[in-house]
């Protein structure tokens, strides 16, 4: 959302810098200088090691660990952790989803 927010200034002033051309033409010249310096901080954002966690959270499952009926979570996916292929997958209850997390992480599992 910040970075969404920091290109309306920067397109702007491209915009005003460009009004002697036609809209049309200082839009386009102004997307691309927004896209050159975006561009390295979209980059950024989609390759975090803080992003590189996949979940999937689901309202109204029954734990496949307590069998309670709850807000339903799963890891589907990090760098060295795979299950998006899994034909059955298994969601478990906030407290169970915690304490699964923390098992992984002791057998390796890269989670942030």
């Amino acid at each position: 959302m910040i970075r969404w927010q920091l290109s309306t200034p920067i397109l702007a002033v491209a915009l005003i810098w460009f009004s002697t051309m036609s809209k049309l033409m200082a839009t386009v010249i102004a997307n691309f200088i927004g896209g050159l310096i975006f561009f390295w901080v979209d980059m950024f954002i989609f390759t975090s090691r803080k992003l590189a966690v996949e979940w999937e959270v689901k309202d109204n499952i029954i734990c496949s660990d307590c069998r309670h009926v709850a807000r339903g979570y799963r890891i589907i996916k990090t760098p060295n952790y795979d299950k998006t292929k899994e034909i059955a997958p298994k969601f478990r209850c906030e407290n169970c989803s915690k304490e699964k997390t923390k098992k992984l992480r002791a057998n390796g599992v890269i989670i942030n």
